[in-house]
């Protein structure tokens, strides 16, 4: 049976001699030290119709490379480290508004998990993942995520019950913190309705502290001249860098770890080089990356991670499957 006509989406199939996979009854492409090729007439089984496949192999307890943010896989790098340390800080000082930009995949999300549940009783917090919202829906977005009901209230009385709210969160001893993902997608007019919550306050303290996440273009927009009140609140400020090629090395190990990992799989040096050649240090990339490997390094039975094994993820990554 020649390779002609078949196709799989993620190209993982495989059939070695000196294994002896589960056959599913269709035609597979091979991926042997020898590198990527195609077996005249051989029969397996599809690697991608399982998620995780690899991780009985490896004796993983879960996936170390999924994209989703888990704080428990956060990687504190002195980068991260230092952005944990100033969103803290903007909060427990209260210094109202708090801005951390980062590059797609940077790791800004994860660090708002973890931000959340170091985030004890004493705080009340909202949540806005998707704020491609009118005004009126992002109050009434923000009244919900605070837990307050809000149906049949137009955006004057949603606001009214928010400061309700705040006001009896500040005479109970509690704070209130609003965080708002991809704040890149706010438009000026929503982000005037941000200030003008933040204008909710006593005569000594701010009652919200608010927590602005977005990519670098949120940076540009807050420069407008249009949202210089906005710019002037905002007095903590920081921009999360990728990680550098030693870091990459640690990020990984320390994922792999937390998964449960015991020595093995590993990654020789010349492989993490060029994982952070292909991400830039971007954390998500190299999961991305790191995951595919893995599948390779399953597929030829290999606890090492190669150089080469990485060039073939990164072809399959990128669409290039000739």
């Amino acid at each position: 049976m020649s390779a002609e006509g078949f196709h799989c989406r993620d190209i993982i199939w495989t059939e070695r001699l000196d294994a002896k996979p589960k056959t599913r009854g269709c035609a597979v492409r091979v991926w042997d030290t020898r590198g990527l090729s195609w077996e005249e007439g051989a029969v397996g089984h599809c690697l991608c119709w399982k998620s995780g496949v690899y991780q009985e192999y490896y004796g993983l307890k879960e996936p170390p490379f999924d994209i989703t943010p888990n704080p428990r896989f956060l990687f504190y790098s002195p980068k991260h480290r230092d952005a944990f340390n100033h969103l803290m800080f903007g909060i427990r000082e209260r210094k109202g508004f708090v801005q951390m930009t980062g590059e797609v995949g940077a790791g800004k999300t994860t660090l708002c998990r973890a931000l959340l549940e170091q985030l004890d009783d004493r705080f009340a917090t909202a949540l806005i993942l998707n704020p491609l919202l009118s005004p009126d829906e992002l109050m009434k977005a923000i009244a919900q995520e605070f837990g307050l009901p809000c149906n049949g209230l137009d955006r004057l009385d949603t606001v009214a019950v928010i400061n309700q709210f705040l006001l009896q969160q500040f005479e109970s001893g509690r704070e209130s913190v609003l965080i708002i993902d991809e704040a890149q997608d706010l438009t000026e007019d929503l982000l005037e309705q941000v200030r003008l919550l933040s204008n909710l306050e006593t005569d000594n303290r701010k009652l919200l502290q608010i927590v602005l996440l977005g990519q670098p273009e949120l940076r540009d927009r807050l420069n407008s001249h249009r949202l210089r009140q906005l710019r002037q609140r905002i007095t903590v400020r920081y921009h999360l860098m990728p990680l550098s090629v030693g870091e990459v090395g640690q990020y990984v190990n320390h994922r792999l770890q937390t998964s449960g990992a015991n020595g093995t799989p590993s990654f020789t040096t010349p492989a993490l080089w060029r994982v952070h050649r292909y991400s830039g240090g971007i954390p998500r990339l190299v999961n991305a990356v790191c995951d595919k490997a893995l599948l390779a390094g399953f597929v030829q039975g290999r606890e090492q991670i190669d150089f080469g094994m990485i060039g073939r993820a990164i072809r399959e990554l990128e669409g290039n499957i000739s």
